[in-house]
């Protein structure tokens, strides 16, 4: 029974990636319509393999990352193979409705090499911790020059909400962190609950080593992630560059960082068709609709089709494999 479930929600989940890709091309022509076409048969082929180089580079950087934070608690995880988990995870990402395979399929992989639960889920967390820490720093700096610049922001009141919403939801992270014993003390449970208390408190512990590492990696980390996320979220200026429009890179960083955040929303792997019309929405005002739809074209082909193609045979390589823990 179990594997009948399974065999009718791989068909959906398929059909569910397959609509997210087909959106994901035809939204940006819709977008600009036949003149899109014409502007990105003229997109010099230089600039795409820049772009392509810099999201190699970028998962290069986390996979560094990863290492960093592991600090050899999975064995000998060298950059390929670190490399390889990355890019197998970014794939789940973008093949799941809201990036909900990413998390399994990272600690799946860490477990393979002797990675326990409580410490893998500590290292994700970090993580995402070190991303949204970026982001409101990153926010807090291009936000002022973005608002000040010589093309108008729309909505301030985005920005303003994008700042509180990150402050908020990483002052709940540690707080939430800090106060964990003093509520599992209060709650009361059965068998299951002292389990589950006995997990969250392992987590903890695990969280608490993570970031005990000396300084100097915690710095390198940071490094990774914000050279990780610069390069990423430069390619939409890139793109738009390479079609002759005039734009500030800090106008574009926020732009698909707003657009990206929408997408997340959608129900859709990568958020296929969300995050194109958010990006229309903000630059069809700025560059007309025929440059718009080009570069979402070109920039999507880089952020979300280039990661499934690339993504794909290293997830299905390392899920399939039978490695021995701390081979690289």
């Amino acid at each position: 029974m179990a594997s009948d479930r399974q065999g009718r929600r791989a068909p959906g989940r398929a059909g569910w990636l397959a609509l997210a890709v087909v959106l994901a091309l035809v939204v940006p022509l819709l977008i600009g319509g036949r003149e899109a076409l014409t502007a990105l048969t003229g997109f010099p082929p230089a600039w795409l393999a820049a772009m392509l180089a810099m999201v190699g580079l970028g998962w290069n950087l986390n996979a560094a990352r990863l290492r960093l934070l592991l600090a050899g608690r999975a064995g000998r995880l060298g950059q390929r193979r670190a490399l390889g988990l990355v890019m197998a995870t970014e794939f789940a990402t973008c093949a799941t409705p809201g990036g909900s395979g990413g998390p399994p399929t990272l600690l799946a992989l860490l477990a393979r090499h002797g990675l326990r639960p409580a410490r893998a889920s500590a290292v994700f967390t970090i993580d995402q911790c070190c991303d949204l820490v970026f982001f409101l720093a990153a926010l807090l700096v291009v936000a002022p020059i973005s608002l000040a610049g010589a093309m108008a922001w729309p909505s301030p009141g985005l920005l303003g909400g994008a700042i509180a919403g990150l402050a908020l939801l990483l002052s709940g992270l540690a707080l939430g962190i800090r106060r964990l014993p003093a509520l599992l003390r209060r709650r009361r449970g059965g068998r299951r609950g002292r389990r589950l208390a006995r997990r969250l408190l392992h987590f903890r512990q695990a969280l608490l080593a993570t970031l005990a590492l000396p300084r100097p990696t915690l710095a390198l980390v940071m490094a990774c992630c914000a050279g990780h996320w610069l390069l990423r979220y430069s390619l939409l200026y890139l793109a738009l560059a390479g079609l002759g429009a005039e734009v500030d890179w800090a106008w574009t960083f926020v732009v698909q960082m707003l657009a990206m955040a929408a997408g997340q929303l959608s129900l859709l792997p990568g958020g296929a068709g969300a995050a194109e019309l958010g990006t229309g929405m903000l630059l069809v005002p700025l560059v007309g609709q025929a440059t718009a739809g080009a570069a979402i074209a070109v920039w999507r082909l880089t952020t979300y089709h280039w990661y499934l193609l690339a993504g794909a045979p290293v997830f299905l390589a390392l899920l399939g494999a039978r490695r021995a823990p701390g081979r690289s």
